[in-house]
């Protein structure tokens, strides 16, 4: 019979509480932000120079005199370009970069190859309609980004101004609804007197005819030589120049490398001049990072400069001035190339690095089911019907032991290697000759040195201890990181790729995967503890609280900005706590609190929505698509990739392997008898409740996020490893030495209180 003191009901306290902040976050939101947003100098002028294929590299202060001058006169940043995906291309062609500009929205053309577009005729009053608009049009509203191109050209025409084109691409970029282009000429001096436009579009395109030049018949462009791109870069300077020369003193004055010419996806220059654009660093609210842009801000920007309402649709945000530059021009080219140089090397080490990691792992796997399958530890343990521990000597002795301590070891090691790709980044190490190495080596050592604190104390002797540890380390880590600003996860191998473009902020999904896991491993651990000392009510407590900071944090739009991670991460936090609990985890208590998740994070994005457009992340922007009706393709394209993620056969085969080993190994009695798993469900409750929530969360976030596998494979990379750790613990300190137990009681003797007669 069980003597544990009886606990209160916390499943229906747990579900109030979540809708409790969820109303209260719906209430502090709006005020941690302006009611309306500061715009800069409206009306007056902007010219928009884009340069296909301008990288920092380029800038020189010999070579690119006019564009280097640039640099410290204006806000400076690195740009992403991604534009419509194309499954036969990695980067972004000059059309597409062009389409984006013109929808504000990821655009791109039903051709398979980056021809230059045909420039159009300027008729008799000097407009010009681009060829094959019709079929451009047709594609991207096809599409499930539903770009409509067209759209700049046409609020700049709606707003009482007037566009003009330079080039092929300014006419793509600036023309309105119909194709059409107010003016156009193929280069600036056929325009006459600029000040007669709210907009110019120059097409700048040395590097992109240069590129292009490369492809032999049948064959794709090749990259350009070192010295193919200085002549390029130098060219295109000097046209540059020649649009300047012709500018008002005072008007906007914007620079962007709008596509890749090259094979690879690459950052690309975004300068930008004028009122309210100070020498330093620009930065957008899409992407919150100090030097980084992407491509569709760029539209966003240039209607914000003319005092133009933003069309619906338009997904980027204007760039304003960010952090100071503290460094002098050559500083600033210097760090913001070593940004592209991180962006460039990440996108071709990241897929060796997973190839790497998943190996490793269904290695370690492998080897752990051996170690543990035949070596119960040195002195095995079978508990009998009762529960009684009878110890078993000789099986392998001291030698086994010590192979279960190695193992105890590794799989401490193996659980750090997730927060471990996030702390690498403290270190450059793509500036290394092999970045490759460098990165392993890196994360090798944060790993060791997470994994030397986690057995470096006394706690290394609770069963929980180092997997509480580590489990801390990196739920404390990616908090930290996620309220000042996401700094570890830019450029990290398991966070976000600039580049690619996909999220600049908040928790990506990886991120998320991996704080989640840590949160509720670390509490199940710290709860654990004090359970041991007689505070259950303490550790109910401290669950609940931090438990509620992480999720908070996950969501609210200034941090983690998560918008499928909080449901499914109250979910597992629930199952969880009710487990610790002593409560009964039915169906009908999980559909309460996934509805109290739903809520809470719909209040969130309510809130987020209320805020101006141009202060609103991803979550507010989703709930306007819902109240347009514009959701559904949205939904479709997320899941799709989701599900499109099972494809993905690495992480795939460690998700399978890492759920065998748990429940095929660590589950199962071993050759002597022993269930691992069930000898650290013994030692330490909590751990039971604590997998069963990670397993839940795993789960929920694959089906409410489009990184789908990607969730439960990292969830299951830190969650199963520290398993093992606290198993061979549990098993190593039922397997000790026991003093000799007392003659057995003479018969019809009474045997003492909770133990069955011998």
């Amino acid at each position: 019979m069980s003597t544990r003191a009886p606990v209160r009901p916390l499943g229906g306290r747990l579900v109030c509480v979540l809708i409790a902040l969820g109303v209260l976050v719906l209430g502090l939101l709006p005020l941690t932000a302006a009611r309306g947003s500061v715009r800069q100098a409206a009306g007056g002028q902007v010219v928009l120079i884009g340069v296909p294929g301008l990288r920092w590299e380029d800038v020189d202060r010999g070579r690119t005199p006019v564009l280097w001058g640039l640099v410290g006169k204006a806000g400076v940043a690195s740009m992403s370009t991604r534009a419509y995906p194309r499954p036969d291309r990695a980067g972004t062609c000059p059309v597409a970069g062009w389409l984006t500009v013109s929808a504000g929205q990821r655009a791109g053309s039903a051709a398979q190859e980056c021809a230059l577009p045909v420039p159009p005729v300027a008729g008799s009053d000097g407009t010009a309609r681009v060829p094959g608009w019709d079929e451009l049009v047709s594609f991207n509203a096809a599409t499930s980004y539903g770009a409509a191109v067209g759209s700049l050209g046409q609020a700049v025409r709606d707003s009482g101004g007037k566009v003009a084109a330079i080039g092929a691409g300014g006419a793509l970029a600036g023309a309105g609804r119909d194709g059409k282009v107010d003016a156009y000429a193929p280069d600036v001096a056929g325009l006459g007197d600029l000040s007669r436009f709210s907009l110019v579009v120059a097409d700048v395109d040395d590097f992109a005819r240069a590129w292009l030049a490369t492809a032999s018949a049948g064959a794709t462009a090749r990259d350009l030589s070192p010295q193919e791109r200085a002549d390029a870069a130098a060219r295109a300077d000097r046209r540059a120049g020649e649009v300047l020369a012709r500018v008002a003193p005072g008007t906007t004055v914007l620079v962007a490398g709008l596509s890749d010419t090259a094979t690879r996806a690459e950052l690309h220059v975004a300068l930008a001049r004028g009122s309210g654009y100070a020498p330093g660093y620009l930065t957008a609210s899409s992407t919150r990072q100090d030097g980084l842009v992407t491509i569709t801000d760029v539209t966003a920007t240039v209607l914000e400069r003319l005092g133009v309402p933003v069309p619906r649709g338009m997904v980027g945000r204007p760039w304003v001035s960010g952090g100071d530059a503290a460094d002098d021009a050559a500083g600033i080219v210097t760090r913001l190339g070593d940004a592209d140089l991180a962006s460039r090397v990440l996108v071709q080490v990241r897929a060796p690095f997973f190839a790497v990691l998943v190996v490793a792992q269904l290695l370690f796997y492998g080897l752990a089911a051996v170690v543990v399958r035949r070596h119960g530890g040195g002195a095995a343990v079978v508990r009998g019907h009762e529960g009684d521990a009878a110890v078993v000597r000789g099986h392998g002795g001291g030698a086994a032991r010590r192979l279960l301590g190695w193992t105890r070891g590794l799989a401490v090691v193996s659980g750090a290697v997730p927060v471990s790709t996030f702390l690498a980044q403290l270190v450059p190490w793509w500036t290394a000759e092999r970045p490759m190495a460098s990165l392993i080596g890196t994360i090798a050592g944060f790993t060791v040195l997470v994994a030397g604190v986690a057995f470096a104390g006394p706690w290394r002797r609770h069963v929980l201890g180092p997997l509480t540890v580590v489990a801390g380390v990196t739920s404390l880590t990616l908090l930290l990181d996620v309220i000042t600003g996401s700094r570890l996860q830019v450029n990290a191998v398991t966070g976000y790729e600039p580049v690619t473009g996909g999220r600049f902020y908040g928790f990506g999904n990886i991120a998320f995967a991996v704080y989640a896991t840590g949160t509720i491993l670390a509490l199940a651990g710290a709860a654990q503890a004090l359970i041991d000392r007689g505070r259950r009510g303490v550790a109910l407590a401290l669950c609940l609280v931090y438990g509620l900071l992480a999720v908070f944090a996950d969501g609210w739009p200034s941090w983690g900005a998560d918008f499928g991670g909080v449901p499914a991460f109250v979910l597992g936090l629930a199952v969880f706590v009710m487990m610790l609990s002593g409560r009964r985890v039915t169906v009908s208590r999980l559909a309460l609190v996934a509805a109290a998740g739903v809520v809470l994070i719909g209040a969130i994005a309510v809130a987020d929505w209320m805020r101006p457009a141009d202060r609103r992340t991803h979550l507010g922007a989703f709930v306007d698509q819902v109240a347009s009706g514009e959701a559904l393709p949205v939904v479709g394209r997320k899941l799709g990739a989701m599900l499109g993620t099972l494809g993905n056969w690495q992480l795939t085969a460690l998700s399978v392997a890492a759920i065998a080993f748990l429940f095929l190994v660590l589950a199962r009695p071993s050759r002597w008898g022993v269930s691992a798993l069930g000898e650290a469900y013994a030692a330490a409750p909590a751990l039971r409740a604590g997998l069963f929530g990670v397993l839940t969360t795993a789960v929920a976030g694959f089906l409410l996020n489009d990184s789908g596998i990607a969730i439960p494979a990292m969830a299951l990379t830190v969650a199963v490893p520290l398993t093992l750790a606290a198993s061979i613990a549990a098993v190593h300190r039922s397997a000790r030495p026991t003093p000799p137990e007392r003659p057995s009681a003479p018969a019809g003797s009474t045997a003492p209180p909770g133990r069955a007669p011998r």
